[in-house]
């Protein structure tokens, strides 16, 4: 798996997923009829350790509704820190590569995204009973929708290379999204914000020429 998620999925090859596991090539064609089946086996692997940080935090019910979201984007921030903002989201990265080329990952992703939408729905149908969100609002869509954005801002990382695009999510989306003036906000989020204030600023560019 870690092959095709810092490789990608069309530029990893079978010689080189199977080196990097340390098995002979034949091996593969044993275990797999395809490169398409290896995909959907990547994405199904990947996807139970995002099922992990589910149970940890979106469905941790010790917590408060808003607190399992935070929870939540809190786990995958500090994932993406420990890789310095690098690679993204491996279901992400293989809906953009393959499902314009597959039938096969296409349907398999679309499976896991409508899983992956219903935490976040019922953190917000909680959250509207405790009266911390509109109740006017679908909880499934704006579920649905928390997921969606959250990718966007994930992409953004991945290409930029640093945390901004993730916090403006929870700083802008987020509220947005749930219909209220503050969301809240976490430890993590807070660390991150304090570490950017503290960033020195640019020096201003001298300008060429002589004064006149």
């Amino acid at each position: 798996m870690q092959t095709v998620y810092r490789r990608g999925f069309a530029t990893a090859g079978i010689r080189e997923i199977t080196a990097a596991a340390g098995v002979a090539q034949g091996s593969f064609t044993n275990h797999f009829a395809s490169k398409e089946d290896f995909g959907v086996a990547v994405i199904d692997h990947y996807f139970e350790q995002i099922r992990g940080v589910i149970a940890r935090t979106l469905r941790d019910e010790t917590l408060d509704p808003m607190a399992r979201l935070h929870a939540y984007f809190d786990a995958i921030i500090a994932l993406f820190a420990d890789l310095n903002w690098h690679y993204g989201c491996l279901a992400g990265n293989m809906a953009l590569e393959a499902s314009e080329h597959s039938e096969t990952i296409r349907h398999r992703l679309v499976a896991i995204f409508a899983e992956w939408s219903v935490p976040f729905a019922d953190a917000v149908r909680d959250a509207q009973k405790l009266g911390h969100v509109r109740p006017d609002l679908d909880p499934d869509e704006v579920g649905a929708a928390l997921l969606e954005s959250w990718h966007g801002a994930m992409l953004r990382m991945k290409v930029e290379r640093t945390s901004e695009p993730l916090e403006r999510f929870r700083q802008f989306v987020l509220p947005a999204l749930l219909g209220v003036q503050d969301a809240g906000s976490s430890p993590f989020q807070t660390r991150l914000s304090d570490r950017q204030r503290q960033k020195p600023k640019p020096k201003p560019r001298k300008q060429k020429g002589k004064p006149k």
